[in-house]
């Protein structure tokens, strides 16, 4: 079956790295788009072609679904691939892709439109016997909300039915708390999402996250490739996940796995996508959603699978056959994957984006980094505040987790911003991240009050930061009959050579 010739990457940074990389393994032209914030990034780099679409602002550029279709059809592209966030889970825009005759990477517009919402995905799924967790959808109406409410019983999830990443979501204790939490909800799904409808939901106390790779093509073939553990969050969004979960056994993950396909089937599903759990105390599971998409964690799949994802991805799509049933699909190992984020986790983990001066990878055995930043790149205020995913894969999950935590202590990245990876290196190093005991309340619990831990900055960062001062002078060297500051276009005071009046020139720190 003939592979597409060329196709446009909607996204930026390391989705799209690793999809144009997908694309050059399989002799795929790539077409990136950029905004004028990413002009230098790496994937306009790596791409065949690279076309501006607009400034900074996402809705003024990676948002902009008219141009991004336009510039697709203008350079002979046949398939467009969303990556995940922006434009992913936009039905309109995976129908608008089609209707031009092009290849929307992704499902269709209408399975978006049932499980994107998460009212009608929690109606389908009971239509098709998955559990879900108890609710209630029927009226946006406060009266009907609050006496809903107290039939649920508290505590409760006030969740907004558009988007995700907690955004639109309040727990509520008492019934005095929920028209205040309805209100407040409401207005921040609006602002999120363009949409203030809400459900109530039942809170599930210390639950673990639990989510399953699904994969289904356009012959009504349907299959799982194991689950993820997703519990380590902060702010709703996971941080750390993992693969297979420490928390199931073979007859669990079996009948969640079959939830999951089912699922799919359900509706129609096809390319990739992921159904959510929340598993209880008790070992009782509940559907909570489906991301229509490829997702961030996905890297730890495929490293315990051996599958490609997003060459699978571009295989459905053009019309083949999954290439594999069920009963043949194993894991082999186990995989961890961190999230680096450019945020402070001191201070309620608010963004602390700027500079990358030094960016320097962790290389060894069983380690990946899927990054779109590099050394001299800015981490701005426009996107998302995430660096890099560090992955790591081992024997077993003790190796895994040990594998993690030197990765972690040997990423070096200098700059004028703050990293999460000390905080990382204090959750791997927990006594219930170890015993695989973390649910989705871990962080809150364990990290309440966490502050970095004082100590000096590694040997490797020294040296890494005193090569990167040598570098920077020989460029203000080299650039200095142009950039003089002085007007003195060969005043030894504008460079970075090691000049010394009366003995020898030098840039080593000489010992006394």
């Amino acid at each position: 079956m003939p592979m597409f010739r060329k196709v446009l990457i909607a996204n930026r940074g390391e989705i799209a790295v690793r999809i144009i990389r997908a694309c050059q393994e399989m002799g795929i032209a790539t077409v990136a788009v950029y905004s004028d914030a990413d002009v230098a990034a790496l994937h306009v780099a790596l791409a065949d072609e690279a076309i501006r679409i607009g400034p900074p602002p996402p809705r003024a550029s990676y948002l902009c679904a008219d141009r991004i279709l336009e510039v697709a059809l203008e350079h002979g592209c046949q398939a467009i691939h969303p990556g995940y966030g922006f434009l992913s889970e936009n039905a309109a825009f995976a129908d608008a892709v089609s209707a031009a005759g092009l290849t929307f990477i992704g499902p269709s517009g209408d399975a978006m439109r049932v499980m994107g919402s998460k009212t009608s995905a929690r109606a389908a799924m009971e239509a098709a016997g998955v559990p879900v967790v108890p609710g209630f959808q029927a009226s946006q109406a406060d009266t009907d909300l609050i006496a809903a409410g107290g039939q649920i019983g508290f505590p409760l999830l006030v969740k907004a039915t558009a988007g995700g990443g907690g955004k639109g979501m309040r727990i509520v204790r008492e019934v005095a708390e929920l028209p205040q939490a309805l209100e407040s909800a409401r207005r921040e799904a609006m602002n999120a999402f363009g949409d203030d409808q809400i459900y109530l939901e039942k809170l599930i106390e210390h639950p673990h996250h639990i989510e399953f790779q699904l994969f289904a093509d356009h012959h009504g073939n349907a299959v799982h490739l194991f689950e993820r553990e997703c519990s380590v969050q902060r702010r709703h969004q996971k941080i750390v996940e993992e693969t297979p979960s420490p928390l199931l056994d073979e007859e669990l993950r079996q009948r969640m796995g079959e939830a999951a396909v089912t699922a799919i089937k359900a509706v129609g599903y096809t390319n990739a996508g992921t159904v959510e759990f929340l598993v209880d105390e008790q070992r009782n599971f509940y559907f909570l959603e489906m991301n229509t998409r490829l997702q961030v964690e996905h890297p730890i799949t495929e490293l315990v699978t051996g599958v490609d994802l997003v060459k699978l991805q571009l295989r459905v799509a053009v019309g083949a056959p999954l290439p594999f049933r069920q009963d043949e699909l194993t894991q082999r190992g186990h995989a961890i994957e961190c999230r680096i984020y450019a945020e402070d986790p001191a201070n309620g983990f608010l963004p602390a984006i700027g500079k990358v001066l030094v960016a320097v990878e962790p290389v060894g055995p069983g380690v990946r980094v899927d990054t779109g930043i590099t050394s001299g790149d800015e981490v701005t205020i426009h996107y998302d505040p995430m660096i890099a995913k560090l992955i790591v894969s081992g024997e077993n999950r003790r190796d895994a987790i040990e594998r993690m935590q030197w990765a972690l202590r040997h990423y070096v990245l200098l700059g004028d911003i703050v990293t999460n990876i000390p905080f990382l290196r204090d959750v791997l190093a927990h006594p219930r991240f170890a015993n695989g005991e973390t649910t989705t309340d871990f962080v809150d619990e364990a990290f309440a009050h966490w502050q970095p831990p004082a100590q000096r900055p590694p040997d490797l960062a020294l040296a890494i930061a005193a090569v990167a001062e040598i570098m920077q002078g020989e460029r203000t060297m080299t650039a200095a009959p142009q950039g003089s500051r002085d007007g003195d276009l060969y005043s030894p005071w504008n460079l970075g050579d090691g000049f010394r009046m009366g003995i020898r020139r030098s840039t080593r720190q000489e010992r006394p």
